[in-house]
C-alpha cells in the first residue's frame, strides 16, 4: 500500500522538475496526494485475476544446464513442456529466448539483476506454440536486457559461435540462434529491436525472420522500446520458419503494438505458400547497404555473388539506390536509447498499456535495479546514462524528431518496393567478431559498432526482414538479408525456400 511522501521527498521530486515549492505548497500537495492515494489503496484490495487465463494448461519442468551439455553457453534453462498431441508443430522441438515469459520457469533476461524472477504467465507466443503441439525444450541465453548485438554481455556466461568458439554468435538472441544451429531445437523464438534475430542467425548460419511490426504479439515478452519491439522465428529450414510464423502470427487483443484490423491466427497459410516458384519476381540490391565504413570486401563480394545466383530461379536482380538507408541508424539510435530509459529504467519495463504481465516484472525488476544496477554490463550503463541525459537535457526532442523521420524512412523503402518485390543487402557488413580477452571499457563499447547498420533501420520502419545463410568466409557464416512490404512475408520466405531447395548456397 503506497504511503504519502514526506515533505522532503516532495521537495526533492519537485526539484527534478525545476519546481521550487514553499512549505505551504508542500502541505497542500501532501493533502492532495493523500486523497488521490485512496484510489491507489483501493486497487490493493482488488484481484485483477488474469494470470489463470494467461497460463497454458500443460505440465512443465525445468532445470539449469550443466557445463558439459552447454559448451557454447546457449542454454539458460532446459525445460520439458509438451503441448497438445496434435497440431501444426507436433513433433517439433522449440526453444524461446529468455526474455519470453513461461509460467513457473525462471527468466534471467541475460542479467544477474533478474536472478530469482519467476513469471506467473505464459507469453502469447508460448501459448500458441503449445496449443499447436510444440515441445518447448529450453529457454535460451540472451544478452543483458537484450541490449547488445554481440554475445559477450550475457549472464551467467557468454555465448560462443559453434562454427568457431573463439568468435561471437551475435546477439541479442544469441542462444536462440546457437540452439537452432546445433540441433537443440528445430525452431526458436527470438526478439528483435535492432537486429537481435537477424544478426545471430547470420553469424551462426541459420534463417532468422523479423516479421512485420505488430504481426506477432509481443505480449509477455520483456520490452525495450515498444515502437521497435518485434518477435519472430529462427530455424534451419525455411519450412519450419514459415510454419512457426503461421502459428504465432495474429492478433491477441492484449498487445497495443498490433493494428486493430489484424486478423486472428492464422493470418496467412505461410507454409502452404512455399511453392518455390519465384519466376518473374524483381529483387533490388540496395547499393548503400554495401557502403558502410565497417563493410568488409569479402562479405560484399559473397553477398553479391549469391544475389546474382537468384537469376537462375527466374528472378530479375538489379542494383537500386536508397540514399536514406544511410540515415537509418541515426534515426534508430534516439528511439532505442531514449526509449530504453523511458520504458525499461524509468517505467521498470512497463510499456504503453502494460497489464498483468508487465506488473509482475515491473515490481521485481524495479526493486532489483535499486540494489543491483552495478551488476549491469558497461554497454547497458552507457545507454542508460545517455538516454536519461538526452531526455532530461533535451526534453525528448531528438526522440520526437526521429519518430517523424521514421515516416520518411519507411516511405523511402516503400517507394523502392513499388518497383521491386524484395530488397537485398548483407545482414551485417562484417563477419562474426572475435572475442577479446579483458577488453578495455572503450573497446567493449566500440567492438560491436556497425553490425546493426543494415538491420536496425527495419525495426524503425517495421518492414519484414529475413536473414538467410549466404556462405562461409574463413569458416565463419555470413547472412544475406531480404526485405519486403509490410505483411508480405510470404514473398521473402518463398525466395529463400526456392534458393534452399535449389541449393544456391
Amino acid at each position: 500500500m503506497p504511503r504519502v511522501p514526506t515533505a522532503s521527498e516532495i521537495k526533492d521530486i519537485a526539484m527534478k522538475f525545476s519546481m521550487h515549492l514553499s512549505d505551504e505548497e508542500i502541505t497542500v500537495i501532501q493533502t492532495a496526494i493523500k486523497l488521490l492515494l485512496l484510489s491507489y489503496n483501493e486497487l490493493d484490495g482488488i484481484n485483477d485475476n488474469v494470470s489463470s487465463t494467461l497460463h497454458a494448461p500443460y505440465p512443465r519442468s525445468w532445470r539449469r544446464p550443466n557445463p558439459q551439455e552447454n559448451s557454447y553457453g546457449a542454454i539458460a534453462f532446459f525445460t520439458d513442456i509438451k503441448g497438445r498431441d496434435q497440431g501444426k508443430l507436433a513433433g517439433k522441438k522449440v526453444c524461446v529466448k529468455d526474455n519470453v515469459m513461461i509460467a513457473g520457469v525462471p527468466m534471467l533476461h541475460g542479467t544477474k539483476v533478474l536472478e530469482g524472477f519467476v513469471p506467473e504467465i505464459d507469453a502469447t507466443v508460448v501459448i500458441r506454440i503449445l496449443d499447436e503441439g510444440g515441445h518447448i525444450v529450453a529457454k535460451t541465453t540472451c544478452e543483458a536486457l537484450s541490449f547488445s548485438g554481440g554475445s559477450f554481455t550475457s549472464y551467467p556466461m557468454l555465448v560462443r559461435n559453434p562454427a568457431n568458439p573463439e568468435y561471437m554468435s551475435g546477439g541479442s538472441s544469441s542462444g536462440a540462434a546457437v540452439a537452432v544451429a546445433t540441433g537443440v531445437c528445430d525452431v526458436a523464438i527470438g526478439a528483435d529491436q535492432g537486429g537481435s534475430i537477424r544478426v545471430p542467425s547470420a553469424w551462426t548460419g541459420v534463417y532468422g525472420l523479423k516479421p512485420t511490426y505488430g504481426l506477432v504479439p509481443y505480449t509477455g515478452i520483456a520490452t525495450i522500446e515498444p515502437t521497435l519491439d518485434h518477435a519472430g522465428p529462427i530455424a534451419r529450414k525455411v519450412e519450419d520458419l514459415a510454419l512457426t510464423l503461421e502459428v504465432i502470427a495474429g492478433r491477441d487483443d492484449l498487445d497495443p503494438r498490433q493494428p486493430s484490423d489484424l486478423p486472428k491466427p492464422p493470418v496467412k497459410p505461410y507454409s502452404k505458400l512455399l511453392t518455390g516458384n519465384v519466376k518473374g519476381l524483381r529483387v533490388g540490391i540496395v547499393k548503400e547497404g554495401f557502403e558502410w565504413p565497417v563493410s568488409e570486401e569479402d562479405v560484399n563480394k559473397a553477398v553479391r555473388e549469391t544475389a546474382n545466383k537468384l537469376r537462375s530461379l527466374g528472378i530479375t536482380v538489379e542494383e537500386v539506390s536508397i540514399p536514406m538507408h544511410k540515415l537509418g541508424v541515426a534515426i534508430w539510435t534516439p528511439l532505442m536509447i531514449e526509449g530504453t530509459v523511458a520504458n525499461m529504467f524509468l517505467a521498470s519495463g512497463v510499456a504503453w498499456r502494460g497489464g498483468y504481465l508487465e506488473r509482475q516484472l515491473a515490481g521485481f525488476f524495479g526493486n532489483a535495479l535499486k540494489s543491483m544496477a552495478d551488476e549491469l554490463p558497461l554497454n547497458v550503463k552507457a545507454g542508460a546514462v545517455l538516454g536519461y541525459y538526452m531526455i532530461t537535457k533535451y526534453n525528448n526532442t531528438y526522440y520526437a524528431k526521429a519518430r517523424n523521420l521514421a515516416l520518411d524512412l519507411r516511405r523511402a523503402y516503400d517507394d523502392a518496393l513499388m518497383k521491386y518485390d524484395a530488397l537485398l543487402m548483407p545482414t551485417t557488413p562484417q563477419k562474426p567478431l572475435r572475442f577479446v580477452d579483458n577488453p578495455t571499457p572503450e573497446l567493449m563499447l566500440l567492438m560491436t559498432a556497425g553490425m546493426l547498420y543494415n538491420t536496425a533501420p527495419f525495426d524503425v520502419t517495421g518492414h519484414p526482414a529475413l536473414s538467410i545463410p549466404c556462405c562461409k568466409l574463413d569458416g565463419l557464416p555470413i547472412g544475406m538479408m531480404l526485405i519486403t512490404k509490410h505483411l508480405d512475408e510470404e514473398i521473402i520466405l518463398n525466395i529463400a525456400y526456392a534458393a534452399e531447395i535449389s541449393r544456391l548456397y
